[in-house]
């Protein structure tokens, strides 16, 4: 018998043959159980560590407030240039193109206004850390 082969028969196994059946899913239970106890306790530790930063809260609702503000300012610069075109075209497929485009715009611009005060409330509302000391509504 070779020593790539295990017999199947317990009583003809020697004793330098290991048992491998049951070893090991008990050592990756075992691993699992022990990292879980003692790797996520420092984790779970932690005190929200963005609303403990100096200034990350300010540098965060900055950056919200200005890409809110530059989402605004592109849907007028779009709306408007797409009303230009508009006046200048004698195409009916291609005005109604431009209606998609100016449609689309707005959407875009309607979920960037309404996204940081939902997640402001809604954050708030299931506890989430950074919605504790960010405010993300623009105005």
């Amino acid at each position: 018998m070779s020593q790539d082969q295990i017999p199947s028969d317990p009583e003809r196994r020697t004793k330098n043959e290991p048992l491998l059946t049951g070893k090991i899913p008990r050592q990756v239970a075992l691993t699992v159980v022990l990292l879980s106890l003692f790797a996520v306790q420092p984790v779970a530790a932690q005190s929200n560590a963005v609303c403990s930063a100096d200034n990350l809260p300010s540098m965060i609702e900055g950056f919200f407030q200005l890409t809110t503000a530059l989402g605004i300012v592109g849907l007028a610069i779009v709306w408007q240039a797409d009303s230009l075109i508009e006046m200048f075209t004698l195409n009916p497929e291609q005005k109604k193109g431009l209606k998609r485009h100016k449609r689309s715009a707005m959407k875009s611009a309607v979920v960037l206004v309404v996204l940081g005060p939902l997640y402001t409330v809604a954050g708030s509302m299931m506890g989430l850390p950074l919605a504790q000391c960010v405010d993300l509504v623009p105005w």
